[in-house]
């Protein structure tokens, strides 16, 4: 059998330069059938990059064979087929589930061809079939209009990490196998992404993995040498000084190196035998971690003991592998000339064209496909069978695997109301007596992520239930640190979020708590979300997944302690930006509303839920039954905190959006109902943003006739809102309510200063709110200049006494609307 001759860095020929001709390295027959494959990958991931027909090559190439745009990246994806071919061995011969994330996405050629390989693409497209049409048909529709894109997308089976903004694979790894004891993920790590920080703080992550209810994360670190245009820093790095970087990370490196590439069999041999010592390794920490569960110990582990040292390999290999040798007298295999497409000019430039074809002949197909195209036996007995194959395991479609959470009654956490804003108590507390029956009531498919901040933010009732996992040294004035845990704490929103995203795509619930300032550190993480969410649910194989859920505190207003660099309400505005159909926003104004809208989000599946809810102490309005009401309508009329009359038209709209804004807002209703008696005021109080919007925007969004009946159709409209005002005005400009709506919120002015304070320093306080009434609606500003400046003055009597005292003036502290 031939098979194509690589010549090592410096010879002077490869396999897309000349003719095959040599012989099949000599290599065991379990081998030989993994080298099949990985010759039917590359093939295959050549094919898409430059056909649209003639797929296997039955007559002479010709240039309109070719695609006019050439699109992908071919430099990383043979080592993604040498390492995916090498991991079907092993499953087959285990047994072993197991799942396959592509850290350099932008390899998609590599994992959507074996997907076509195992024959799951074929399964999930019909169109795209397991024959000569459905090669032709793989080939034209890669980046190609209509057609998919061109990294480990959504549609591509078996990926759950598009890669193609890099940095997140290992961090989605380990959420992958959390509560998953009976799975490992392989996950590749491209050398240009191991320089990104997200990645860099992931190496910790084996400190949060607990070997008895945890399955194992096998780490692949790709060096093949290049970015785009530039050498790598791991690649470059001595091989002795990287060895101890990922030792004190508290990893075992084992380092296979392809130093001739030519030399394909040892290549398979050295990978097989270093992936074969790993799976031992793993298996070997989990039976010792698990025996010492099963006979009873506390910890798997002693609290002197450090963390579990896993494996991981470190594979260097050409950048472009068994691509051209060179192209136009220049080196392209091994550099960073491989990147993309090697050979740019196939469609006009004839010797281009020719090595191309030599290139794709060089991988022998006449030995891959039968004369129908179909896949040989003696190539396709690589593929494990049903779900273990990678592209097809239910991991991977995590919705398949979706259990529903057992929620507990919130009614029984519920807070008692008699008088609406009589009673203080913080939400944050309330909900954290919820979420620890949560935790409770579903010990195997729940876990809640926070950077070292949940007790901050006031959720500490659930540590009753559930230790923080931690596996490293516990020392005795360490708190609420175990082995074993429903919370995982760790000082990198980054890993909280990748953590949360690979939990929740592999099938099965959480919430991501954090400060509200610092939820920006994952702003484009929540971008990949949100795209891969609005692609996911378009594609009627993919199952519906568990909301990803923010639970944001410790909010712009307080954090009057910890001053500006605390103070960003910023990431709605981020959000919102995102498809419709995917995004939902909240801001609960008291502790029974926070209740019954992380009910609903907890039951929720293909959104994000951004829920924005303070720590400290604030009144109580709405009953349980009021709350539930409320957060279903998503906005409603508060006739206990207005003065308008039944069937009358209100003088004014008093709006609020936000737990301190509504403070303030019904605090400034009083103030008017006292000092003009005869003034209709409507209290408004939205909980669900996206209500504002019109119905043709967002699936929430009011009808003109329902926002003109809560809002009215012509009278002024003062709005206090908790982040940045700009944003009342883009979702409700379809309302035709700009010129009479007027709002109040965060306008970037804070610092360290008394909670009051911040609100008169962005103007949202209850002062400013009623001079704003007094100066918009008609006649009032004429009649009533005294109570004007009275408000004024007590305004500026409110500032003088934080500066002498430190603190707001006690009417303010104390207030309550009874």
């Amino acid at each position: 059998m031939s098979h194509p001759d690589h010549t090592p860095a410096g010879g002077t020929r490869s396999p897309a330069d000349e003719e095959p001709g040599q012989e099949e390295p000599t290599l065991d027959p379990g081998l030989a059938l993994v080298d099949r494959w990985w010759r039917a990958a590359n093939y295959l991931s050549v094919g898409q990059i430059y056909l649209r027909s003639n797929p296997l090559l039955r007559r002479p190439l010709q240039a309109d064979d070719t695609k006019s745009r050439l699109l992908g990246h071919w430099g990383t994806t043979p080592g993604l087929n040498f390492v995916y071919a090498h991991l079907n061995r092993v499953i087959r011969r285990d047994g072993q589930e197991m799942l396959f994330i592509a850290g350099p996405g932008h390899g998609g050629p590599a994992v959507v061809a074996n997907a076509w390989l195992e024959g799951t693409y074929s399964e999930t497209y019909d169109h795209v079939g397991d024959d000569e049409r459905g090669l032709a048909e793989l080939f034209r529709q890669f980046s190609y209009p209509g057609g998919v894109p061109s990294h480990a997308a959504p549609e591509t089976p078996g990926s759950i990490s598009e890669g193609g903004e890099l940095g997140y694979s290992l961090a989605h790894a380990y959420g992958s196998v959390f509560d998953n004891p009976q799975l490992i993920t392989a996950v590749v790590i491209g050398d240009g992404e191991a320089e990104t920080g997200p990645l860099a703080a992931s190496w910790h992550s084996h400190n949060f993995l607990d070997p008895v209810a945890d399955g194992a994360v096998l780490p692949i670190l790709h060096l093949n040498g290049y970015k785009i245009a530039n050498p790598t820093i791991l690649a470059r790095m001595p091989e002795r000084q990287l060895e101890q970087l990922l030792r004190g990370y508290g990893h075992e490196p084992h380092f296979v190196s392809v130093d001739d590439p030519g030399d394909t069999a040892k290549a398979h041999r050295d990978f097989a035998a270093v992936l074969d010592n790993c799976l031992a390794e793993i298996r070997a920490i989990q039976a010792e971690r698990r025996t010492a569960a099963d006979d009873g110990a506390s910890n798997n582990a002693p609290n002197d003991a450090d963390a579990a040292r896993w494996p991981m390999i470190v594979l260097r290999s050409p950048k472009g592998w068994t691509g051209p040798r060179t192209v136009d007298g220049q080196q392209v295999e091994g550099t960073w000339r491989s990147h993309q497409v090697p050979l740019s000019e196939v469609r006009t430039n004839p010797e281009h064209l020719a090595q191309l074809e030599s290139w794709l002949t060089s991988y022998c197909p006449a030995e891959l496909f039968d004369e129908h195209g179909r896949l040989r036996p003696d190539v396709a007995a690589n593929a494990p069978t049903g779900g273990l194959r990678m592209s097809a395991t239910p991991h991977a479609n995590g919705g398949a695997l979706l259990r529903s959470l057992a929620l507990p009654d919130y009614a029984g956490h519920a807070v008692e109301v008699g008088t609406p804003g009589a009673d203080r108590v913080s939400p944050m507390v309330t909900l954290g007596g919820w979420l620890r029956d949560v935790i409770s009531d579903n010990p195997d498919n729940f876990l809640l992520f926070g950077p070292d901040e949940t007790a901050s933010n006031r959720l500490q009732d659930v540590f009753d239930v559930s230790d923080k996992v931690w596996e490293s040294r516990i020392e005795d004035v360490d708190e609420h640190l175990a082995r074993a845990g429903r919370v995982r704490e760790v000082l990198s929103e980054h890993l909280c979020q990748g953590w949360l995203e690979g939990y929740l795509l592999t099938g099965r619930h959480g919430i991501f708590n954090c400060y509200e300032a610092f939820i920006h550190i994952v702003d484009s993480m929540f971008n990949q979300h949100a795209k891969w969410l609005k692609v996911h649910r378009d594609l009627p194989w993919r199952r519906p997944v568990a909301s990803l859920n923010y639970l944001l505190s410790s909010h712009v207003w307080q954090q009057d302690h910890n001053g500006f660099s605390h103070q960003d309400p910023g990431f709605i505005d981020h959000a919102v930006n995102k498809k419709a159909e995917i995004i939902r926003v909240y801001l609960p104004p008291d502790a029974n509303t926070l209740l019954a809208v992380m009910d609903h989000c907890l039951r929720s599946r293909d959104y994000v839920n951004i829920v924005v809810s303070g720590k400290q102490p604030s009144p109580t309005w709405l009953t349980p039954a009021e709350a539930e009401h409320h957060s279903r309508r998503g906005l409603g009329i508060w006739d206990f905190a207005g003065t308008e009359i039944p069937g009358e038209e209100p003088d004014v709209v008093l709006a609020c959006a936000g737990d301190v804004p509504t403070i303030e807002t019904v605090a400034a209703a009083r103030l008017l109902a006292d000092g003009v008696p005869d003034l209709l005021i409507r209290v408004v109080n939205v909980v669900d943003l996206m209500r504002l919007q019109a119905d043709s925007e967002h699936p929430h969004g009011l009808a003109v006739r329902d926002f003109e009946g809560i809002f009215t159709a012509d009278r002024p409209i003062i709005f206090a809102y908790h982040g940045y005002p700009a944003l009342i005005h883009r979702l409700t400009y379809r309302h035709g309510s700009q010129e009479r709506l007027h709002v109040r919120g965060y306008t970037e002015e804070g610092t360290t200063t008394t909670p009051f304070d911040m609100a008169m320093l962005n103007g949202i306080d209850r002062f400013q709110l009623a001079i704003d009434v007094i100066d918009r609606v008609e006649g009032l500003r004429e009649r009533h200049s005294l109570l004007r400046q009275s408000l004024q003055d007590r305004r500026m009597e409110a500032r003088d006494h934080t500066r002498e005292h430190g603190e707001d003036p006690e009417e303010i502290r104390d207030w309550t609307l009874a």
